[in-house]
Formats: structure tokens, sequence, C-alpha cells
């Protein structure tokens, strides 16, 4: 019996304890959206953040909370998008394709030195240094920070020292937008063949000074714009994309060949 008494009063507060539990269980419980880990397993897993949340479940929380568009994602392929529109019972609005240019193409054996520099291979750490050893100190730096931060290998460094994006690879992340300290890059949609490849605010004889390829805000690509998708703006040629048709008078008349074409994936000059 001494013994039985003590079995009893235990028996008795799990049996009350159990019970808190589940009513506490059920009473702070969260409701987890089933359609969170169906978005989730849809995504491609890239986890690079270039949509603003936190890897791709974050996204996909985001997504369901209305602080993200289906669309926001940079690496999802069409179809993955419409799926997971089909999912939440929206329609999606499609997107023409913007990817990465650089607006700068001196390179080694067009853009004069000031210095040697022998520190660390790094755009952001030399650019600490006087701006960078280029003479031009609007231009690219050339030690590739930009392609180390692409988390997709669309950026790849050639012989002059320039970084070039594989357009089938960019995804208009927006990582090398932020890493070059020089604010070279710019998204551009896709549909769009000229660019402006030079970031130079200086007057025309201190550009040339220095480079061989840069604006020297001469004007003519200016005046030969049937649409006026070009015009100069403190001393640098500008295009107004939501204007530009793809003429390409501006790059037939640059003397400097300051503007580009792209043909197949690569830029050219005249």
């Amino acid at each position: 019996m001494e013994i039985l008494i003590p079995i009893l009063i235990l028996g008795a507060l799990g049996a009350i304890f159990g019970v808190g539990l589940a009513l506490a269980s059920r009473k702070f419980s969260v409701h987890i959206d089933e359609r969170l880990e169906r978005i989730h397993g849809l995504l491609p897993g890239a986890n690079c953040g270039a949509c603003g949340g936190a890897g791709c479940f974050g996204f996909a929380e985001g997504i369901l909370s209305g602080k993200f568009s289906v669309d926001a994602c940079r690496v999802a392929q069409d179809a993955v998008k419409e799926r997971i529109a089909e999912l939440l019972g929206k329609k999606l609005e499609k997107r023409i394709k913007t990817i990465a240019v650089l607006h700068c193409h001196g390179g080694k054996s067009r853009v004069k030195d000031k210095f040697i520099y022998d520190g660390l291979r790094d755009c952001v750490a030399a650019n600490l240094v006087m701006a960078g050893p280029k003479a031009c100190v609007y231009g690219c730096i050339g030690f590739g920070s930009c392609a180390r931060a692409c988390p997709f290998g669309a950026i790849t460094m050639n012989d002059e020292e320039l970084p070039v994006v594989n357009i089938n690879k960019c995804t208009a992340c927006g990582k090398c937008v932020s890493i070059c300290p020089k604010k070279l890059f710019t998204l551009v949609p896709v549909t769009k063949a000229y660019a402006v490849r030079c970031k130079s605010l200086d007057f025309g004889k201190m550009v040339l000074d220095v480079c061989a390829v840069g604006c020297i805000a001469c004007q003519k690509c200016e005046r030969a714009c049937p649409v006026k998708a070009i015009r100069v703006v403190d001393k640098l040629a500008v295009i107004d994309y939501n204007i530009c048709d793809n003429r390409g008078e501006c790059f037939k008349v640059c003397p400097t060949n300051a503007i580009a074409r792209r043909e197949n994936g690569s830029w050219i000059s005249r």
C-alpha cells in the first residue's frame, strides 16, 4: 500500500502534465502552409540572395507572405515560375531578361598605369590605394573581384584583364554590380544591342591622355540618334534603354569607339 500511493500520485501528475502539454501544443502551434515546402522544392536551390531573401527558403516564405513576387527569383526558369504561380492561383507577369553589362573596355593595352601595384589582387582593396593603379580613375582595375563574386560562373577575365559576361549564364543577380568599386556594371535588357563602354567624367583631352577608347563627350552620338535615346550627361554619353530601338547610329559615328555593339554574345567596336 505504501508503494501504491506514490505510484498513483506520479501517474496522476503525468496525466495532468500530458493533458496540459497537449492543450498548449494545440493553442500555441504554428500553422505551416503546406505550399511552402512545395514552392521551396521547385526553386533552384542556389541560395544566391539576389531576390533579397534569406536563400531560397526565405524567398519561398516571402512569396507566400506577399513580400516577393514570383518573378523576383533571378535564377529559376520561366517554367518553374509558372508552376509556382499556378500553385498560388496567380498569373505570372513575364519580364524581359536583363544581363550585366560592363561599361569599360580600356583593358591593359589601352589604358595607362599610373603606378606599379604590388598588393592584394582584389579590386576593392586596390581601389583604396589612390583609386587603383590605372591612370583612368573611372576604369576597370582588372583584378577580377566581379568574376569571383558571381555565383553562377557567368564572368571570366580576358587577355585584356577585363571581365567578360556570358549572357547565357548571367542571371542578373547583381553581385557584380555590388562588388565593383568603380560601379562599372549595370543590368541592361538583353534585347538591347548597344552600350557606352566608358564611365569617365573627365574632359575629352584628359580622357584620351590615359585611354584610347574613352568617351570624349563630343556629342556626335547625341546628334546622330534619330529617336534621341542617347545624350551626354556630365561629359559622358548615356543611353536611355527605354527609348533605344537598336538603330546603331551612335555606334557608327563614335570617333573613339567608346560605344560597342553586341554580336553573338560578344561586344565589338568598329
